[in-house]
């Protein structure tokens, strides 16, 4: 499978999330208890970046700013409506101090 590199790892705070431009598309990262999880930005809904929204660490879970369907951030199963649909997951990694993402969804 191929990485690409988006950032460091001091960019992503333990409790936070950060989007990056990747050649899979926007892809955001959350950093969860020394796990990085990696998914498409676009809610399935219509759309809204998942960036923008409430993400709750202790739950590993991220809100959409629009329309407040929720979605597991480890295998973007959505648990709250109105989206049907899951978000593409990467596997996402750190090496030597930098977040690399894989290019193509998958499981992480």
């Amino acid at each position: 499978m191929d990485f690409v590199r988006v950032g460091t790892l001091g960019e992503i705070a333990e409790g936070d999330m950060r989007a990056y431009d990747t050649p899979a598309g926007r892809v955001t990262i959350a950093h969860v208890e020394a796990h990085l999880y990696a998914f498409g930005d676009e809610c399935t809904h219509q759309g809204c970046s998942l960036a923008e929204g409430e993400f709750d660490d202790r739950a590993a879970t991220v809100e959409c700013p629009c329309h407040g369907s929720v979605f597991e951030v480890e295998n973007g199963e959505p648990i709250e409506g109105p989206a049907a649909d899951p978000l593409p997951v990467y596997q996402a990694r750190e090496v030597d101090g930098w977040v690399e993402v894989a290019t193509r969804p998958g499981e992480g």
